[in-house]
Order: structure tokens, then sequence, then C-alpha cells
């Protein structure tokens, strides 16, 4: 591979594009329904925590068409869907933990009926004192996992002798994944007890090993299937499994086909959120703000159970540096236990939390000092021969960061804006602006080593079509798209000949979840070694049929190329058919380079980063606290783009999620537990409004990936999500606060102008 490769077919438009704008494309809810379906519901608890005292269903067997009830008595297996480790029980048994906590669950002739009879169920708690607030959980030392050090270098000494130190607290919030098609699942009875299962999720591997353990069956006998889903986030990629397990539970019961379909409130009530994080933090620097030491302690709500709290907070240490090289740190990182929902994994997988808490030091230094935060900034960033050692001991090789961050102060103009907005400050005493640059570096792979692989099958029929079946989940990002294309390169193919159908664990058994930002990397990587061998099969039927002595063998404009000869790729494929060459074949990919000590996390968590840097304008109303994104400039590293257009939209996108995460998106409890933030009346996710009329946004024309992954691409999932902190640290520079909580709504900003 070298940094000149272009792919053969530039397929800019998503695969199902006209699908989704037409209505045409089939979601789990559109599937058509088998007869004698039955639709579920489920009875959640009405208290954050506390037991069970009794309770009575008979109500709601006899409420209209009603078929069947299920508690935990109704399982088999296991009363969990925990997973990593166990905690996360299906049905609560005696102990509540959290307000929303399923306990029973009804089966109906219409999902109208079930949700109507849940309303019937008499249950009486013994109501106990629940933990909600983080500060809580550590003063009670109350965890769901042991707490986790890392440390580099002597940093009280490095501290200590700093011409300068500044301390203090941060906080930054939660995030509903409030994807459009909300947690859903349909199970079909099959013969000899086995069942096919159509779930939204983005884990359908570990949505079986999850069922059949429930069921205590073999992993064989569970089959799920799915072609799309309806966004994720990380909000389906362990959340949805017990939607699956009580569809599951439902139809081995009734022996019926079952529907368990969510709504808005209740999905967002019982499923888990990003993790709210609780920063204290001492750093130590120059008179430049050049960072010598950081002494800090992380604190997330994982909410009643681990679920991948582990992974996610290991992943914030990991980012807690982002583009910026500290030579003594020590993290305390606590995994604080709380009655409320689970928290779970979402875009950016515990990085957003990490850049967040050393922007805003980058931030207060800057204030501190007086000097602009982009000079700061550029004095801390890691260097390409030298202060490129992080502080999990990994080198930093493929930096770019310099580059993309100079680039975009001139391209945006970013120095004459400012002494702009100073001037406009100066003159206006109710309107304020604010302008940030802030960069990107993000860690591709997932943390957990093992669940760095993935697998394809690619069958070439004989009148020279592909169909291709693949690991990874189509959740709108565009993975098809861009899987399809890669196929189509590797063949010399038109992507009109290749066809790529559902994800199903009964073509490619024991994938990962797609997330992590690697599913490209992973499943196309499996897909290039599975035609890899369809070739070489080929090349030996056109070595022995074509007397052809020489290596060379290529794919270009549907034909087959060796030495002077050439023929018809589907001439060829039906020859090679005739001859009885094998023109299937399954394919693997696994991460190379990648280790970690679990205990210590020292070791190379990541086969390469993503960098990007973003320019966020801002002005807030000091009255009312309102404000408006009023310029963005955005310049990103994909590396060499396998498709522009795509990965364009998922910079936006990715841009707009976290300006959300940071500005609106407000998860709030209330003194009881009781989530009070589960409908769009309460919870605000930007709207077109929210986006800036000037949104700049490029790729690095530059970029190339060091390592070779297809085509030398880089991921382009969750990177970009972290590109609107910039948008944070312009408003906390408009607000002229250290202290301001993100999400910056305008009660946040209000309550920082005042202090």
């Amino acid at each position: 591979m070298n940094n000149k490769i272009k792919l053969f077919s530039i397929k800019k438009e998503h695969e199902s594009a006209s699908k989704h704008v037409s209505g045409k494309a089939k979601y789990a809810d559109d599937i058509h329904e088998p007869k004698n379906l039955l639709h579920a519901a489920i009875g959640y608890s009405q208290i954050a925590k506390g037991k069970i005292k009794s309770i009575n269903l008979k109500e709601v067997a006899k409420s209209e068409g009603v078929i069947d009830v299920i508690t935990y008595k109704d399982i088999p297996g296991i009363n969990d869907v925990g997973p990593v480790f166990k905690g996360d029980p299906i049905f609560a048994k005696k102990n509540i933990e959290y307000f929303g906590q399923p306990i029973f669950s009804v089966a109906a002739t219409t999902c109208e009926l079930a949700r109507k009879a849940l309303r019937k169920a008499k249950i009486n708690y013994l109501k106990e004192k629940p933990i909600l607030e983080i500060k809580d959980a550590i003063k009670k030392k109350s965890f769901v996992l042991k707490t986790k050090v890392i440390q580099k270098g002597n940093v009280n000494k490095s501290i200590k002798d700093s011409n300068n130190t500044i301390e203090g607290e941060l906080f930054s919030g939660g995030q509903d994944h409030f994807y459009l098609e909300g947690q859903i699942a349909l199970t079909i009875p099959k013969e000899d007890n086995n069942y096919l299962i159509y779930s939204s999720t983005q884990h359908p591997s570990e949505t079986q090993q999850i069922v059949a353990k429930v069921l205590k069956q073999k992993f064989n006998s569970i089959n799920v299937r799915i072609r799309r889903i309806g966004g994720g986030f990380g909000g389906k990629e362990t959340q949805s499994f017990i939607f699956a397990a009580i569809s599951a539970l439902l139809a081995r019961k009734t022996g019926n086909p079952i529907k368990l379909r969510i709504d808005r409130d209740d999905d967002m009530i019982i499923t888990g959120k990003r993790h709210d994080f609780y920063y204290k933090y001492k750093v130590g620097f120059s008179n430049k703000g050049k960072i010598n030491g950081l002494d800090l302690l992380l604190a997330s709500r994982c909410g009643i159970s681990p679920d991948l709290s582990g992974a996610i907070n290991d992943r914030a240490i990991y980012h807690i540096d982002n583009s910026y090289f500290i030579p003594n740190i020590k993290l305390v990182s606590y995994r604080c236990k709380t009655n409320t929902v689970s928290n779970t994994a979402f875009r950016g997988f515990g990085g957003p939390q990490g850049m967040f808490c050393i922007e805003n030091i980058i931030e207060n230094i800057s204030k501190y000092l007086n000097i602009e935060a982009s000079i700061i900034r550029k004095n801390n960033f890691y260097q390409k021969n030298k202060n490129n050692i992080t502080h999990y001991n990994m080198k930093v090789e493929d930096n770019c960061i310099n580059e993309i961050f100079k680039d975009l102060l001139k391209k945006s103009n970013y120095k004459k804006r400012k002494k702009k907005i100073i001037e406009f400050n100066k003159k206006n005493t109710i309107l304020k602006k604010g302008i940030s640059i802030t960069p990107v570096k993000f860690g591709i792979s997932f943390t957990t080593t093992h669940l760095n692989q993935g697998g394809a099958l690619v069958h070439i029929y004989t009148d020279g079509s592909v169909h291709l079946n693949h690991g990874g989940i189509e959740m709108g990002q565009g993975l098809m798209t861009k899987i399809a294309q890669i196929a189509a390169n590797e063949l010399g193919l038109s992507t009109n000949e290749i066809k790529i159908t559902s994800t199903d664990t009964e073509k490619v058994p024991n994938t990962s979840a797609s997330a992590a930002s690697a599913s490209t990397d992973i499943n196309g990587g499996a897909v290039v070694n599975a035609i890899n061998k369809i070739k070489n099969n080929l090349a030996l039927f056109i070595t022995k049929n074509y007397k052809y002595k020489g290596k060379a063998i290529k794919y270009k404009n549907n034909k087959v190329l060796f030495g002077n000869k050439s023929i018809d790729f589907k001439k060829l494929i039906s020859l090679a058919y005739l001859n009885r060459i094998s023109l299937s074949s399954s394919g693997f990919y696994k991460t190379p380079k990648i280790f970690m000590n679990k205990e210590t996390l020292k070791g190379r968590p990541f086969l390469y980063f993503s960098y990007g840097a973003a320019v966020s304008e801002v002005i807030i109303d000091t009255l009312t606290g309102e404000n408006k994104l009023i310029q963005v400039d955005i310049l990103h590293d994909v590396g060499k783009s396998i498709n522009p257009s795509i990965d364009l939209g998922q910079i936006e996108g990715g841009f707009v999620q976290g300006l959300g995460w940071l500005t609106t998106e407000q998860v709030s409890w209330n003194v009881n537990g009781n989530l009070t933030t589960h409908s769009p009346s309460t919870y605000k996710i930007p709207v077109s409004k929210d986006i800036p009329e000037k949104f700049n946004v490029n790729i690095y024309e530059k970029g190339f990936n060091i390592e070779k992954t297809v085509n030398r691409s880089k991921a382009v999932g969750e990177p970009p999500l972290m590109l609107a902190l910039s948008t944070f640290m312009a408003l906390k520079n408009a607000v002229n606060n250290n202290n301001l909580k993100a999400p910056a709504t305008p009660e946040n900003i209000l309550m920082a102008l005042q202090e």
C-alpha cells in the first residue's frame, strides 16, 4: 500500500439513501408480522431504592387481550444480561435499585392492550434512601468496580517545583442516546426449540449468547438477524440485550412470536446514558503554560452495575491527555455506584469526558497567565521526535496535530476574529462573544484487546455477482456503503455488483460490536481477507489454464489482467466454476500491534490515532443565559478517505451530537431518583437552528494512515464528537468563569455569570 491509493469505485451516496427518504428501508418494526404475533410491554419499579413487600399481578393477567405474564420465576437460565460483569437482572426479585427497573412483562394481542394491562399491577414497596450523586457515592465508598490508579513520573515534586499552581473542580453531564428508532426486539419460535431474533442491536453475537444463557440453551439454537438499526451511538451495544431476552422469554412460554417495542418515555427511563463525571485537579505549570505535573481525580456515575463502565472509565484515563504531552501525572479513577440506571457506551466511550477535563484545565491556565489559550495548547502539544510518549507508555508515531492546528488557525482567520471579539466585548455590556480552538487526538481500537477481530463471508456466483456478509451493523453511518466499495475495489467491479445482506449470526459467528469506530477497519479487513483467498484460487486457475508464469494479476474495470492478456471478470468466474474452483470463502481480521496490561493500564491500547481541530465562535445574552453558535470551522483527519461524502456527514453529525452533550442535553433526576428528562418535552437535543449558518467542514487533504488499514483510511465515527469541545470553551470564554458546568444550558450560564 502507498499514499497514492485511489479506490476504483467511489459511490458518493449512502447505499440506502433513497430507501431512507422514501420510507422503503426496512427496520425491525417494518418486518412482516408473523401469524399469531403477540405484543409485549414491561412493568417497572416506581421507586429508586428499596424492597418489594408484595406483588399482585392477578388483575394484569385478567386484563383484556393479555395472554401471559412473566416474572423472574419464569426464567429457566440466568436472570442477568450483564455484558462483562453480572449485576443487570432482567426482572427484580426482591431488591429495587433504580427507578425504572423491570419487574414483570406482559404479552397481549395488541401493543396498546399490553401497555394498558401494566397499570393494573399492585406492588407495595419498602422505600430506602437512594444514593444519587457522585460525591455521595465517593463519601459512602459506593463503587461498582475497584478504583484504578495510573501514575507517570514524580507528580508531587513536579507540581511543587512549578512556577504556577492552580486547583479546582469540574463537572461534565450525561447524555441520552435519543436514537430515532427506539429499542425493539422480535422473537420468532422455530422448530427444535430454536429462536430467530430480530433485534435493534449493535452486537448480534452477544445478543445471541445472552439470550441463550437466559433460556439455558446452546448458542447455536439462537439466531440473531438485523439489516439496519435507526441509530445506536452505543445505546444498543449492551442495553438492547434485556429487550431481546424478555421477548425470547415470552416467546418460549407462549409459543408465539413476540414483538417488544418500547415507547420513547419508557426507553429513556429504562436504558442507560453517557456517564457524567466529577473531576478534582491540581496542576503545576511554567510561566509559558507548559504543564509539568497533573494530579487528578476522575469519578463517574456508573449506576447500579458495571455494564461497560470499566472500559469506559479506562478510556477516559487514556484520553485525559488529548493532544498534550504531560510529563508527570497521577490519576485516580472512581467508578461510582448510584441508584440510577446503569450508564453505558456512548459515542466516544469515555474519551470525550477525559478530553473535557484537560481542555478545561488548559483554559484555566490560559486565564491565570493571561495568555491566549491557543498558544498554551501549542506549547503543550505532542511533538514528532520528542515528548511523544503517553502516560500509558504508547509512543505517538502518527502525530499531525501541529499541522492541522496551524492550518486551521490560518484558514479560520482565528487571530483577527479574536481581536474583534475583544473589542466587541469592551463595547457591549449585555451581549458577550467568545471564541476557542480545540484539538482532538482519539485512539482507534477496542481497549479490550480480544474484541479487535472481525469476520466476513464472500460468495461469487457464476454470473459474476457478489454476495457479501460481515459482522458489522449499519446504524446509518454508511458502513455497508464503505464495505461495498472495498469489495468492489478488490475485484475491479462496480458497487452495483456487490450485494450485502443482513448481519446474521448464522453466517458470521462470534463477531464484535459495531463500536469503537473500528467497524470499517475490522470488517473491511475481513472482507479483503476473504476476497484474497478467492483471488488466490483464481490465480492458480489462471496459472494453469493460461500457462501464465507471472505473479501480477490485476482486477480492473470488470476485467482481469495478467501479462499482456485480459479476460472479462464474468467469463473468468464462469470458467473457474466449470473447472471446479472454489468461489466462496470466509475471511478474518484481527487488529495488529495492540496489547494492554489491565491492571497497570500500560501498553498500546490503540493501533493509531485520528486527529482534528475546530474553531467555534459564540454569543451569549448575559440577562437570560441564552446563547447562539455563530460560526464553526473544522479540519479533520480521516487518512485516505474511502468515501469523502460519508466522512463529511459523520464529521458534521458527530460535532452536532457533541454540541448537544455540551450545551443543551441535560439529564436530571429528582430527589426521589425519578428521571425527570424522559421525553422530547423535557430533554432538548440539537435542532436545525442550533447549527451555525457558517459551518465550514473540511477533510485534512494530507491525511494518511501509517498503519496498513484498508486504503490507509482512518476511523471517523467517534472522533468528530469531541470537536464540539471548542463550543463549550468558547462559551466559557464568553462567560469568563472557570466554573461553567456542562452542559452549558442558559441556566448554567446564568449561574456562572452570577458567580
